[in-house]
């Protein structure tokens, strides 16, 4: 069989599909020629559409995830079990949401009552080989692949430029920005277990070309006020030079590369004219440095999310959104390890729940969700929340080697809960079911992998799409299926 590496051209997708591989794998019968091939290869973008379709496809213009590192305990947030023994029980009492039907705990009361907006899923599940550490499973949940080195415990490897790619960085790399916007922005601050920072969160083989933005303000994690201190200078035309002058200067930087064919044929395969014009086009736009005036809103639109780090980050992921940036990850702004505002609850869950991690996440997940279906923007977003795995059912208990208080649960990536809205996803929906004490599923369970094979699907990406990695081996964006159930 012959395999063609990747599309020509600037304006088709950088992968093939499974599909376009077996075309190809039969041209020598069909009388197809190198030429031929390599010509159709450029109408790939096109053969995308076609190989796509149903429902919520390409319905999502932007995807916000906002990723709860940590992992949060479903029966204490969005999948109360009030009928199980004490110990599984969670103190918190159910309450009623806008959807008939559906409860979630006493928590939740602000996305109690938007839950006609959004989609449960009380399924979400995985066989943890490995993963019940934190780096190893925040891997797998944003990349779809597992590492390659994973202990019974899980792995605290460094990012390394092998890594499979965030999925943010798939969906800029193969879906590009169409304004001169920041195209992937992760903040406010990196994933982190123990001293492993970003792993999961750079763009692995495809090159640091396709990184997020990283926007990580200065200042501690208990630091609330820090999103306001945002500085972008990298953004900035220094006072002394216009946007006149820059533009000249790109005209004649132009001029010379055309006199100097040598060099160009050189640089021609790293796109660097393309990176250049994007780059300049950013800057003097100013659309970038807008998005990130936080100011420009009023003060009841800023204490609607909530005058938190992950609250300001919420709201700035809308702003980014409406001004054309095409990925949003808003990392949850405590890592694993810690305590104080950390979903990693192994002691004093009731306190830190109820007067730290619910409210902020209650606040900011529920305005960001009204805001943009108030403005038209809801239908054409996808907004996902979820951690790496969820929490034990059973207080007190080991599950990953650590010691658990009575009031404490460990890691358990068996069965817990997602969020999800917009952009085609079921409105006032619950997708799966979770057993009597939510330690498992019972009806649909849904893989990490599946996720995102559903948001690549609302993107407009067929989730089969080939890429090569620093080996230049093809490998699919994710071995998993599309959750159709979760679509409209």
């Amino acid at each position: 069989m012959l395999v063609i590496p990747g599309c020509a051209g600037k304006d088709t997708c950088d992968g093939v599909t499974r599909r376009e591989l077996l075309r190809v794998g039969g041209s020598a019968m069909l009388g197809l020629s190198l030429a031929d091939i390599f010509r159709a290869q450029r109408t790939a973008s096109g053969a995308e559409a076609i190989t796509g379709g149903g429902p919520g496809w390409g319905k999502a213009k932007s995807v916000i995830l906002m990723f709860l590192q940590g992992g949060p305990s479903h029966l204490d947030l969005w999948d109360p079990k009030p009928n199980v023994p004490d110990n599984v029980r969670s103190i918190f009492k159910p309450i009623d949401t806008k959807t008939p039907g559906l409860q979630v705990t006493e928590l939740m009361p602000k996305l109690a009552a938007i839950s006609d907006k959004l989609t449960l899923i009380r399924s979400v599940s995985y066989t943890p080989n490995g993963l019940f550490n934190h780096t190893a499973a925040i891997y797998q949940m944003l990349t779809g692949y597992t590492t390659d080195r994973v202990s019974a415990s899980g792995q605290l490897e460094p990012p390394s430029p092998k890594d499979f790619p965030n999925f943010g960085s798939n969906i800029i790399r193969l879906k590009p920005t169409t304004v001169p916007m920041l195209p992937f922005v992760m903040m406010p601050r990196p994933l982190q277990e123990s001293n492993v920072v970003g792993k999961a969160g750079t763009a692995g083989f495809l090159g640091r070309a396709f990184d997020p933005y990283y926007l990580y303000p200065a200042g501690d994690d208990m630091d609330m006020a820090k999103m306001s201190r945002i500085k972008i200078d990298d953004l900035q035309l220094r006072p002394e030079v216009s946007s006149t002058r820059l533009e000249r200067r790109a005209r004649l930087r132009d001029v010379i590369a055309s006199g100097m064919p040598a060099i160009e044929r050189a640089t021609a395969r790293y796109d660097l004219d393309e990176y250049y014009d994007k780059a300049l086009s950013l800057v003097i736009s100013g659309r970038a440095r807008d998005a990130f005036d936080l100011g420009r809103e009023s003060q009841q639109t800023r204490e609607r999310y909530g005058n938190t780090t992950f609250g300001q980050s919420c709201l700035l992921a809308r702003r980014l959104v409406e001004a054309g940036t095409r990925v949003v990850e808003v990392n949850w702004p405590k890592v694993a390890n810690s305590d104080n505002h950390s979903f990693d609850v192994h002691v004093g869950l009731s306190g830190r729940m109820k007067n730290q991690c619910a409210p902020m996440l209650d606040a900011g997940l529920s305005a960001l969700i009204a805001d943009l279906d108030e403005r038209g923007m809801l239908d054409e977003t996808l907004i996902l929340a979820i951690g790496e795995f969820g929490r034990s059912p059973k207080r007190g208990v080991s599950t990953s080697g650590n010691s658990n208080s009575d009031d404490g649960r460990d890691h358990w990536p068996y069965c817990y809960t997602a969020c999800m809205a917009g952009a085609g996803i079921k409105r006032g929906s619950v997708y799966g079911k979770s057993d009597a004490t939510g330690s498992g599923p019972l009806e649909n369970p849904v893989h990490p992998a599946e996720i995102l094979a559903t948001i690549y699907h609302s993107v407009g990406i067929d989730p089969a799409t080939i890429v090569y990695n620093h080996l230049n081996q093809p490998r699919e964006l994710v071995k998993g299926e599309i959750v159709r159930g979760l679509l409209a």
